[in-house]
């Protein structure tokens, strides 16, 4: 059959996404694109046919493109740019009430346009095609709970099959625990509507950097978070997760100081916050009740850096380090003092880094990649592209595979 373009649009839940798009064309391959939620439908949406369809409670639409005579939607005349002669769109859902479903069209620049018997056969095909397009999506479905409610890598666990109270394994870790102080009187001050918009912006600002350059966000805990960056037990694999915690760490500060001078525009007061960083073994896996599980980090270590970040308060400062954590780090660390941590045996040395020097070091690590506005695949390969720079600049070994 002489297909030159097909276009396949799927409904998903995700936090960011309201649909992914598949565009295959014979000369230029496949390309995936995400389509945002929106408050107000795109107008690109509204001049589609999909919407035509969709609002006139259709399930087909076939138009030639070659014949003169106006533009009926404006995708028409990108279409006939390809030489399409001939377009069928369609509309499936995925059973009786389901909110999912699927859109999509065939476009040929057969001279002449689709034969009947090839509208029919593409036709018939239709449903087959939306039931595997819905074993496909059920599984990215499941994948995308999965990573908004876990993480990426907790989610990828379960999915392969560690379910089970217990299951889990001991790994070696940089760690970040991250607290926006005062977060009462906010919510006193603000309104539970405006506490919440404000805990968003500051997890938006404090807390994205470190799923981006090797780190993941294993739980958020009320107004705080906890990431890890997992590595090995030898010292380069252990440097390259905590210079990556640590470069977020700047980049974090970067964001949130931003994010006060937008805040101060609108009248609103500044977030505050502290971050502890430490490094050593967890355990990650599954607890809670039988039925009732969670999946995420836990051990001395997590209590550890708990403790230490709570020392940001104690000496007025918005981030602290084990001095296990600064040893494999090329920042400059001034001593903050030596502490008793509560329920710790031994005492800490902790320290605070000095961001004139690392600042200028890591922050560009993040200044290329910018992700508003892309798709989700454009995302992907950005994300691919700044680990394996942020690796050459380290130059020591990967500590993730």
């Amino acid at each position: 059959m002489p297909i030159n373009r097909v276009h396949l649009t799927f409904s998903m839940l995700h936090p960011l996404y309201d649909a992914l798009g598949f565009t295959w064309r014979r000369a230029g391959g496949l390309t995936i694109e995400g389509y945002r939620h929106v408050n107000e439908k795109p107008e690109r949406f509204v001049q589609s046919p999909y919407y035509y369809l969709l609002s006139n409670n259709l399930q087909h639409l076939r138009r030639r493109i070659d014949l003169d005579g106006a533009i009926e939607f404006p995708i028409f005349e990108d279409l006939r740019k390809e030489k399409v002669t001939d377009y069928l769109a369609f509309v499936q859902t995925f059973g009786a009430g389901s909110v999912q479903g699927m859109m999509g069209s065939w476009s040929t620049d057969s001279i002449g346009g689709f034969s009947e018997d090839m509208i029919a056969a593409l036709m018939r095909i239709q449903n087959h095609l939306a039931m595997a397009a819905k074993m496909a999506v059920l599984g990215r479905l499941a994948n995308n709970m999965l990573t908004t409610y876990l993480g990426g890598d907790a989610g990828k666990r379960v999915l392969n099959g560690q379910i089970r109270r217990g299951d889990g394994e001991t790994i070696r870790a940089a760690l970040v625990m991250g607290d926006m102080r005062q977060s009462t009187v906010y919510a006193e001050k603000e309104g539970r509507q405006a506490y919440i918009d404000t805990l968003n912006e500051f997890f938006d600002a404090i807390a994205a950097p470190f799923n981006r350059n090797g780190g993941e966000i294993m739980s958020f805990l009320g107004d705080g978070f906890l990431a890890v960056y997992p590595c090995g037990r030898h010292k380069d694999p252990s440097k390259v997760a905590c210079e990556a915690a640590l470069s977020a760490v700047f980049e974090a500060q970067r964001r949130v100081s931003a994010l006060n001078e937008e805040r101060q525009s609108r009248n609103l007061s500044a977030v505050r916050y502290g971050i502890g960083l430490h490094v050593g073994n967890v355990m990650f896996g599954n607890v809670g009740l039988k039925d009732r599980l969670t999946f995420s980090a836990f051990g001395a270590a997590v209590n550890e850096v708990e403790r230490l970040q709570s020392l940001t308060k104690k000496y007025a400062t918005e981030v602290v380090a084990s001095q296990a954590f600064s040893g494999y780090t090329d920042c400059e660390w001034g001593t903050l003092g030596e502490e008793k941590l509560r329920g710790v045996r031994q005492r800490f040395t902790v320290v605070s880094p000095k961001p004139a020097t690392a600042a200028s070091r890591v922050a560009d690590i993040f200044s290329d990649t910018e992700t508003d506005g892309l798709s989700e695949a454009e995302q992907v390969i950005l994300l691919h592209r700044d680990a394996k720079k942020f690796e050459s600049r380290l130059q020591v070994d990967r500590f993730r595979p």
